[in-house]
């Protein structure tokens, strides 16, 4: 299917300054995230920011990049300006790629945008979660899926509660029912990784935020409290982590070291 991936950036970091421009083997974070959105067979590439830093990086690297307002409250509003300045149909799809995300897996990107279809007009990733400090862990968002794989809840609490396995232990996990069932009560690791319609997209600036939206601080819960449905696609495969700390990026730029053997650590090596 087709779909346009938009990368929002700012250039302002609370445990990161300067996180888009970060170095990660001689270009730019943002770039990089570029480079493996590009992977994902999407139709176009743009990074939306409102810092020209980024924009000029972006520029000499080849990268498409388009300026927004510097008042926007989330990177979903500032998509929805750049989605909504590309004359899109209603029924295109847009996918929100956060600009943290130099190591993310292109096929999660088009499995998420396949999720799209009429009466679905949103949809994200999960993966189960295999450790018990996870699943009690308030920074590991938590979602629950109905018969149809669509969301019931997000949440920073541990959802769904196996009343009779963990009152026994919070060590471990609760056994799987079996490999049909094993997602029925499963906890389920929430994936920032967001698709949409371009018609819900320019709608979703227009919803009021929910009190459990504010109560557990996860912007998603606004989707479903208006009662829109969210399809979740879920991967068997634990997706690298993006980068929010130092430590973070420490972890991140080993992938990008050049090997060894290669030609460019040789030739530096002979001078």
């Amino acid at each position: 299917m087709s779909f346009t991936v938009i990368i929002p950036a700012r250039l302002a970091s609370t445990r990161l300054p300067n996180k888009p421009l970060a170095d990660l083997g001689g270009k730019p974070m943002i770039v990089r995230v570029a480079e493996r959105a590009a992977l994902s067979g999407a139709a176009r590439i743009i990074v939306a920011t409102d810092h020209h830093d980024i924009h000029e990086a972006c520029r000499q690297h080849g990268v498409e990049v388009a300026m927004t307002r510097a008042d926007h409250p989330s990177g979903t509003d500032r998509i929805a300006e750049v989605a909504a300045s590309l004359d899109l149909a209603d029924d295109a799809v847009v996918v929100n790629v956060q600009g943290d995300e130099p190591l993310i897996d292109p096929g999660l990107i088009a499995a998420t945008a396949s999720h799209i279809k009429p009466g679905v007009p949103m949809a994200t990733a999960a993966h189960a979660i295999e450790s018990a400090a996870d699943a009690f862990n308030p920074n590991v968002v938590k979602v629950v899926l109905n018969k149809d794989g669509c969301a019931m809840y997000f949440s920073r609490a541990t959802i769904p509660w196996h009343r009779d396995a963990f009152a026994k232990s919070r060590d471990a996990l609760p056994e799987a029912h079996g490999p049909d069932h094993a997602n029925d009560y499963a906890p389920l690791r929430h994936i920032g990784l967001y698709a949409y319609s371009n018609h819900f997209l320019q709608l979703y600036p227009t919803l009021t935020a929910s009190p459990v939206e504010r109560i557990e601080a996860l912007e998603q819960l606004r989707v479903l409290w208006h009662g829109h449905s969210i399809a979740v696609h879920v991967t068997s495969m634990v997706p690298e982590a993006g980068v929010d700390t130092p430590e973070d990026l420490l972890r991140v730029r080993k992938h990008f070291e050049a090997p060894p053997d290669s030609p460019l650590v040789k030739t530096i090596a002979s001078l």
